[in-house]
């Protein structure tokens, strides 16, 4: 292949989308801080911080196209974080009940050699049903999403909490959009079809 892929990230998530692909890649995990600086909005944030995950790239490999992502949830204006606890879990899930959150997912394809980068943000809205306090204290307890920006994993049984879901890329809303990715990489020279005859010759 021409390039080698290396995916930024430690998430089991995220590992098993870019698993679509069929192509073999690397990964590592890119220890940044996620924090939001001063004034920074949503799509700032998942911006810079996809970035910042890809080129740490640069201390664990010399060459290849390194992929960064960032998802945050906002409602109301407000960046959601991940809950970390069953209480935090219920008081967003409630919140949410009857509305929708936009997820906001940044996408960054960094190439090692060149220094060359592009980035993408993919929104996607989830519309919760009405939920009842049972249902949502139910849903924490069966899948414990603690760790989701939030609270729930729609690869899951955090599905059947929804009303509808709106986007280009049901994959997004799971940490990458494989759609805004595969053309992004096309840009840099894989197309990710074109590189299955290498994957199969290999």
């Amino acid at each position: 292949m021409k390039y080698p892929l290396i995916l930024a990230s430690s998430s089991p998530f995220r590992q098993s989308l870019l698993q679509k692909f069929n192509l073999p890649f690397d990964t590592f995990s890119p220890n940044v801080d996620e924090s939001a600086l001063n004034n920074e909005t949503p799509a700032q944030l998942v911006k810079r911080l996809s970035e910042l995950k890809a080129r740490a790239a640069s201390k664990h490999f010399s060459k290849g196209l390194v992929i960064g992502s960032d998802q945050v949830a906002v409602f109301n204006e407000q960046i959601l974080g991940k809950p970390h606890n069953k209480h935090n879990a219920v008081k967003q899930s409630s919140l949410f009940s009857g509305h929708s959150v936009t997820f906001l997912t940044g996408l960054c394809v960094y190439d090692l050699t060149s220094g060359e980068s592009k980035t993408c943000i993919e929104p996607f809205n989830v519309t919760f049903k009405t939920l009842t306090d049972a249902q949502i204290s139910a849903y924490c307890d069966a899948e414990q999403p603690y760790n989701c920006a939030g609270s729930f994993k729609s690869e899951g049984l955090g599905i059947c909490l929804f009303e509808k879901l709106t986007g280009d890329d049901p994959n997004s809303l799971i940490g990458l959009p494989l759609i805004k990715l595969s053309q992004l990489l096309a840009e840099f020279g894989l197309d990710v079809l074109s590189a299955q005859s290498n994957t199969a010759l290999s």
